[in-house]
């Protein structure tokens, strides 16, 4: 059973869950997971934690568990969007040779889309190969929020 709470930061609503001490979700808005129950633990208070001091520029990096769920090549993918360093974008392109595998740029695209764990893997940094924003879960207007407060506090 994941453990899941709500939170309101400067760029809206979240929901983070924590299954069996793992941070296995982080979604934008109000939003109730299968099998899950409304408990704020621990783990889910530091995670807020993290969360408000990176949104005010005071954290770079995330020192969380993590355990999102996906298939082999979705975790390859969410590995390496990890190491997209704070402050810098790469394109869909760039991971997908990152991960051994340059023409599975539209696959690259599709595990972005999936990636529970927003923010914290840090797929608002991937952009498309020509400069321009491409879709995020939480809305093109949070991913450039995000971008900007990167750059602005590099």
């Amino acid at each position: 059973m994941k453990n899941i709470y709500f939170y309101d930061t400067d760029i809206g609503k979240i929901t983070i869950a924590e299954e069996e001490g793992f941070i296995s979700h982080l979604l934008f808005g109000h939003e109730e997971l299968p099998d899950s129950r409304v408990n704020e633990t621990p783990l889910l208070k530091e995670a807020h934690k993290q969360i408000a001091e990176y949104l005010k520029g005071q954290r770079k990096s995330f020192d969380l568990p993590l355990s999102p769920s996906g298939t082999e090549f979705q975790q390859k993918v969410w590995k390496a969007l990890t190491s997209i360093p704070y402050g810098t974008t790469v394109s869909y392109k760039d991971i997908a040779g990152k991960i051994g595998n340059e023409k599975a740029c539209r696959a690259v695209g599709m595990a972005n889309n999936r990636n529970p764990i927003a923010l914290i893997i840090p797929c608002h940094r991937v952009i498309g190969k020509n400069g321009k924003l491409i879709g995020y879960g939480g809305g093109l207007d949070i991913k450039e929020y995000l971008l900007k407060l990167e750059r602005d506090n590099l």
